[in-house]
């Protein structure tokens, strides 16, 4: 009789074409349809990036979704979503403030105060913690539209508003600060480790991403350094520049804590609990590649896991430096035959990849 095995699928989103849920359930599809009497457990992952809400709702069932409109990041209106579980709010800046939503790039004037806006409506609910995913902000303003959406006012020499958008900084000059109310909670999470300023910091690294010239990103960066003049607190925090420094604007202003989102994740869905016990460990992303291993979902994993023969990535793409390590990889594009031939029918191929993992599985002892 073939012994009953632990499998545990944990991927993080197939960026653009699956939500972490989704893959998860197509891998366990796959591999039940050749070993159905293994122990099965699908628990999608995220580090902070979009998507996170959903992973995290999923892992707290019986709440509910809330809507609301808000201000976009190029300042047309859009639908902030939230979801609550108890006295506990959960969002992703992406929803309401990501680069996806913008008709044209604008690194200079783009804003976070929708993501105000959702957090405003959460404490309004008598939520007493607010979880924020902070992966694909559209911009470059240090939090500043979110926290002005929360009742900070930003003034210029003459005491009139500056308007929304990271290069507005520069004409900052008087910060009053806004009330937060004591015992709401804010966690940030991502999946980077930029402080707020220099070369290694939100303008140098994430906005020509965003659509910043060179020229541009001096400025912006002249901008938030002007902005933690005012503000204060620790611009060198690792996390700060995260979402173009809105994790130093909600760290120094609502004393959010910025954790590293894989991690954290992984402790809420309970994916770290189960780690130890699991025969196989499977995650997953759009492309397994060297930037895998700089915070995000399957390096977290296998690092958590340190034992190539328990573990195994399933990718859309798989990068030659990564099949060298002892590893077992699936890439969806091998399988299909083509990058356009995965894209065009992912949970088809993701089915085929969890079959693939069955039938070559050895357990060990």
């Amino acid at each position: 009789m073939t012994p009953t095995s632990t499998v545990v699928f944990c991927p993080d989103a197939f960026k653009g074409s699956a939500t972490a849920t989704e893959v998860a359930a197509w891998l366990a599809e796959g591999w039940r349809s050749v070993r159905s009497e293994d122990k099965v457990i699908e628990l999608g992952q995220a580090d902070g990036g979009e998507g996170t809400a959903e992973v995290i709702a999923a892992a707290l069932p019986g709440g509910r979704w809330h809507e609301l409109d808000v201000v976009g990041p190029d300042h047309r209106p859009v639908t902030g979503r939230w979801y609550r579980h108890g006295t506990t709010a959960v969002c992703d800046l992406a929803q309401m403030s990501g680069l996806p939503l913008m008709a044209h790039l604008d690194p200079m004037g783009a804003t976070t105060r929708g993501l105000g806006q959702v957090m405003s409506d959460a404490v309004a609910a008598g939520c007493t913690q607010i979880l924020i995913g902070l992966g694909g902000s559209a911009s470059t303003d240090g939090g500043a539209g979110a926290l002005s959406a929360l009742g900070w006012q930003l003034c210029d020499q003459t005491g009139q508003p500056v308007p929304d958008g990271g290069s507005a900084l520069t004409s900052l000059a008087r910060v009053i600060p806004g009330i937060w109310p004591a015992g709401v909670e804010v966690v940030a999470m991502t999946d980077v480790t930029a402080g707020l300023l220099g070369a290694g910091g939100a303008a140098a690294v994430f906005g020509p991403q965003k659509g910043a010239s060179p020229e541009q990103v001096a400025e912006l960066d002249h901008a938030l350094a002007r902005w933690a003049e005012l503000l204060g607190g620790d611009p060198d925090q690792p996390g700060a520049g995260a979402a173009g420094g809105t994790g130093y604007g909600l760290a120094t202003a609502l004393g959010a804590t910025i954790e590293p989102g894989a991690s954290w994740v992984a402790d809420q869905t309970g994916l770290t609990a189960l780690l130890p016990t699991a025969d196989l460990v499977v995650s997953g992303e759009g492309r397994f590649d060297a930037t895998s291993w700089t915070g995000k979902v399957v390096g977290s994993v296998l690092r958590a896991v340190d034992d190539p023969v328990r573990t195994a990535v399933v990718a859309g793409q798989v990068a030659e430096s990564e099949r060298g390590r002892g590893l077992t990889t699936v890439s969806l594009t091998d399988l299909a035959g083509s990058r356009e031939a995965a894209l065009a029918d992912t949970g088809r191929w993701v089915v085929e990849a969890g079959r693939e993992l069955a039938r070559t599985f050895q357990p060990h002892s």
